[in-house]
């Protein structure tokens, strides 16, 4: 039963007092709603944008697929691009009725390895700088997660202060080998920003090989881990082998949507529509136009846990976990979200068998989303 925006009672029979409105499940999932804790864009907008529309688009289009709470993720950028897009977030959170909730910004980058940086552009990334981050930190509150190579000069002071003002830090497109993976962990790196993707595994450098920070993110029992479980990004094996090494608990599903998610297939942008760069989307993923690499992904959140469930052979309950409860912990938000708890937020969602989201509640409210699969 739901009360206002909370979860008042759970219970097996039915409720003997009135109600306003009564939903019938009709044999369908219920679920808490997923959290996507790593997402650019989707519907034909990235938060990169540079307008509150493109924000409450993305929010309207990750709703649709089971999204019920998501942090707006940034790419390497100028710093007054990403004042101008903290600024755009205060705006969009305020004006964000119909959407996926906006739960805090994460940035991503621009203190990254320059052979990591993927579709990253090269001409932003850079090495921490004390005036650039404590100006950047000081500008807005809603920063909550900063995602960085730990083995760059000066990572490990930024860390330090990154840790100091309260923020969630992730080791993201890095060069690291196990030590430094490990002295980052010491320092604040706690989660793995898209596990396999943008670092190294095992590694040589002048004919030693090295462990690297995949083997790092496994043999750290403490690091959380997040995964595009996309099949494509990872395939089904990978995804089997984090889910037996790592589990459900240090596991978090992630689309890392740029704009196409949930557009059709062809030409797109990743970034800024008037300055990202060009890619195209074709198999269920964005590419390079040269298709050499992966240029991000166009998944939804019910999409990762479909493909977990029925490709990768996990089950539905610890899939559903991955997008709730332990995305949920790690941001620090499991108070109130992340699972059906009586004084939880009312964030929930039914779902069929395969994973087609059938209705959707947002703090208590019914969203219509004309939900999809």
């Amino acid at each position: 039963m739901v009360d206002g925006d909370k979860i008042k009672e759970i219970s097996q029979s039915d409720f003997d007092i009135p109600c306003d409105e009564i939903i019938d499940a009709k044999g369908h999932y219920i679920s808490p709603g997923f959290i996507d804790i790593h997402v650019h864009g989707g519907g034909g907008a990235d938060f990169m944008d540079g307008t509150v529309e493109a924000f409450l688009q993305i929010a309207k289009t990750h709703l649709q697929y089971g999204t019920t709470a998501l942090y707006p993720t940034t790419l390497t950028s100028e710093v007054k691009d990403l004042f101008a897009t903290l600024d755009i977030y205060k705006e969009a959170k305020k004006q964000n009725k119909s959407g996926a909730q906006f739960m805090g910004m994460h940035l991503e980058g621009p203190y990254f390895a320059m052979n990591q940086r993927g579709a990253q552009d090269p001409k932003y990334i850079r090495n921490p700088d004390p005036l650039e981050y404590k100006k950047i930190l000081d500008y807005s509150d809603d920063i909550v997660r900063w995602s960085a190579a730990p083995e760059l000069p000066g990572a490990i002071e930024f860390g330090h202060y990154v840790k100091s003002k309260g923020k969630i830090l992730a080791l993201a497109h890095t060069d690291a080998v196990y030590n430094e993976v490990l002295e980052g962990f010491k320092n604040g790196y706690t989660l793995a920003t898209h596990f396999y993707s943008g670092m190294n595994g095992v590694t040589r450098r002048n004919a030693f090989r090295y462990a690297g920070a995949v083997e790092a993110g496994y043999l750290i029992d403490e690091m959380d881990v997040e995964a595009i479980a996309d099949g494509i990004h990872l395939p089904p094996p990978l995804l089997q082998l984090i889910y037996k090494i790592k589990g459900p608990d240090k596991t978090a599903l992630i689309t890392d949507a740029m704009r196409g998610a949930g557009m059709p297939e062809g030409d797109s942008i990743l970034g800024n529509i008037h300055t990202g760069m060009k890619v195209i989307i074709e198999d269920g993923v964005a590419k390079l136009p040269d298709r050499s690499a992966f240029a991000g992904s166009v998944a939804t959140t019910n999409r990762l846990v479909r493909t977990v469930v029925k490709e990768a052979g996990i089950p539905l309950t610890d899939a559903v976990k991955m997008m709730t409860e332990t995305p949920a912990r790690i941001m620090g938000i499991n108070a109130g979200k992340g699972s059906l708890e009586v004084g939880k937020d009312a964030d929930i969602i039914l779902f069929d068998e395969d994973i087609n989201i059938v209705n959707t509640l947002v703090n208590g409210q019914i969203i219509n989303t004309n939900n999809k699969g």
